[in-house]
């Protein structure tokens, strides 16, 4: 008899972020779902999102507007028809988040109508963000995972990791996605979630960096998993640093929103003097790889180890109502921001390519899905423009929903499917080669693949990604999986995407900046990596 699967539902949804929990509502008062959650529902990089969500709600902005900020930020990368299909459905996702309850900031209206607090962001030539004071993330993941636990068709799996994808070619059926094995790290095994179609929502991949701005989840988990299940990836030499972490030993790389920036904070040099007038006719409020660079470049040429941003000059007021996490924050680590500046360093923060999709977020591989952080659409070209990342989440997470709906995949799940085979492999007792492996690759990533590139550096980091690859896979082959086995292979794979597609990029455009070739080429195309059949 052919072993039964531990879970079986209508839909898998691999993450519990915005795009997961968005999608999983949009789909349970019709199919069984299932959400798969790495660590408790809330560690994932939506719950520590400050910024806010972009859209049009100013009567003297536009849609049109919106299309072009967006595409000058993608550097001439963008897909046209995503970023219209986003903007085009911004408002109406952004209404859904607040009849579900996320409760936007306000400001007085002049009618019953609720007038919504605007925020500025780097390259927004309007106000559009929607935010909820400084902790936006916070109250989206907290507001979708109450509704979430509350519905009677979404069960929650927290702590488990999905190890891999169960495709046709696995298990001797036509061409698909038929469920995911996946490791509970409460019972340390893993299990078989047999599904009518699966959705990755695993976010991105910053962890490849030896400095992030993103919680320990983001470790690249579904772009690997779908490329080993033979889907496309494309533009993965785009990483996105944030241009200002908090630099404190004990900050854990806490984020400083945009936000400052947009409400009037200002880079400074150790001496006190301002630099991005000298980098950008638009100083601080320039996109944030023009703002990473700068502040990278004055870091080398100083020596310095990190720079400043103030916004002192303003009402303590006006700081504490706009930005009380941040001033909580910085307090209890002995800085007061209404007196001083806060030291910054960049530090890797979003992943702009991912796991090609459509506009219905569907993967190259059929009943497959993927949608936000993890996905690419097109939306964000060769630069994230902030703020359009959760709108991301919201808009595609209901395009797939939509999609997957009309599939009406609780067609008869698989029941019987291959259980994980353990009986050739033992418990490790080395642990500490995965630890020195983890910190090699993070470490030379950062060294070699991170806001200033050469072709001599990535292919350092190619050779270096090769050996690791190796140790991996025969470690993988005789020993039983652990968290930090599966991250790390997943890591591992990643980090040769994103060099592979730098090196192949013989340009410098957006978030990919290289030495060797500082120019711009006249006709740019997206990379797209496909693994060989």
């Amino acid at each position: 008899m052919e072993p039964v699967a531990n879970y079986q539902c209508d839909v898998l949804i691999i993450g519990s972020g915005a795009a997961g929990l968005t999608t999983a509502l949009q789909l349970a008062d019709n199919l069984n779902v299932t959400v798969l959650s790495k660590g408790p529902l809330t560690e994932g990089s939506t719950f520590y999102a400050q910024g806010g969500i972009a859209a049009v709600f100013d009567e003297n902005d536009s849609i049109e507007s919106h299309i072009e900020d967006t595409l000058i930020a993608g550097a001439g990368l963008c897909d046209p028809e995503a970023v219209k299909f986003t903007t085009e459905n911004a408002r109406a996702s952004l209404q859904w988040l607040i009849d579900a309850g996320v409760g936007f900031d306000q400001v007085e209206s002049k009618d019953s109508n609720p007038a919504y607090h605007l925020n500025r962001e780097g390259g927004h030539s309007h106000r559009r963000i929607l935010h909820a004071a400084d902790a936006t993330g916070k109250a989206v993941q907290t507001t979708l995972q109450k509704k979430a636990m509350e519905h009677p068709n979404i069960q929650v799996l927290e702590r488990y990791n999905a190890v891999d994808l169960i495709t046709g070619s696995r298990i001797g059926k036509p061409d698909g996605c038929y469920g995911a094995y996946v490791w509970s790290r409460q019972k340390e095994q893993v299990e078989t979630v047999a599904a009518g179609c699966v959705v990755l929502a695993t976010g991105g991949a910053s962890k490849v960096y030896q400095y992030t701005s993103n919680p320990d989840i983001a470790s690249g988990d579904g772009i690997a998993m779908a490329w080993r299940a033979g889907c496309s990836v494309a533009n993965m030499e785009f990483n996105q640093f944030h241009p200002t972490c908090l630099f404190h030993p004990n900050a854990q790389s806490f984020l400083l929103s945009e936000a400052l920036r947009g409400e009037g904070a200002l880079l400074k040099r150790p001496d006190g003097t301002r630099f991005m007038p000298d980098f950008h006719e638009s100083a601080e409020l320039a996109p944030r790889d023009v703002v990473a660079r700068a502040i990278d470049f004055e870091m080398k040429r100083l020596g310095a180890d990190c720079m400043y941003l103030d916004i002192s000059h303003k009402p303590k007021d006006f700081i504490q109502h706009h930005f009380p996490t941040i001033m909580e924050k910085c307090l209890s680590l002995g800085i007061d921001i209404s007196k001083e500046p806060m030291p910054v360093v960049p530090a890797a923060h979003y992943t702009c390519g991912g796991v090609k999709t459509d506009m219905n977020a569907a993967t190259d591989l059929p009943n497959l899905y993927a949608v936000g952080e993890v996905a690419c659409t097109g939306l964000h070209g060769a630069n994230r423009m902030a703020s359009n990342s959760l709108l991301e989440c919201l808009v595609f997470a209901r395009a797939a929903a939509k999609d997957i709906l009309s599939k009406r995949p609780h067609q008869q799940a698989l029941n019987h499917i291959p259980g994980w085979d353990e009986s050739q492999v033992g418990n490790s007792d080395e642990e500490v080669i995965i630890q020195h492996n983890w910190h090699e690759l993070r470490l030379f990533m950062w060294d070699y693949v991170g806001i200033v590139r050469t072709t001599k550096r990535l292919e350092r980091a190619l050779h270096r990604i090769q050996l690791l690859q190796r140790e991996i896979h025969e470690y993988y082959s005789n020993f039983r999986v652990s968290n930090n086995l599966l991250e790390l292979r997943n890591l591992v794979q990643v980090s040769e995407l994103i060099v592979r597609s730098a090196i192949s990029r013989k340009e410098s455009r957006g978030l990919h900046y290289t030495l060797d070739y500082p120019d711009t080429l006249p006709d740019p195309q997206p990379t797209v990596l496909t693994p060989k059949s």
